[in-house]
């Protein structure tokens, strides 16, 4: 967990945590779309993949946000 601060911070400090931030979250949204599309527009008897799928693509979409949040106040 310190090495993902460490890496925070130094985003945060060149600049480009509003980049890394929205791309993290276009790809979260995509992988949700992705989980989404396997299972309900496929015939998938083992709901395994689609489900990873969302759950990677929800912690994608929040865990930037909380990150900075706690770089903020270390």
């Amino acid at each position: 967990m310190d090495e993902a601060l460490e890496v925070v911070e130094v985003l945060a400090d060149s600049g480009f945590e509003g980049l890394i931030t929205w791309a993290l979250r276009i790809l979260g949204l995509l992988a949700i779309l992705a989980g989404l599309a396997l299972w309900l527009g496929t015939e998938m008897g083992l709901l395994v993949i689609p489900a990873l799928l969302i759950v990677v693509g929800l912690v994608l979409l929040v865990a930037p946000t909380i990150l900075l949040a706690v770089a903020e106040l270390a």
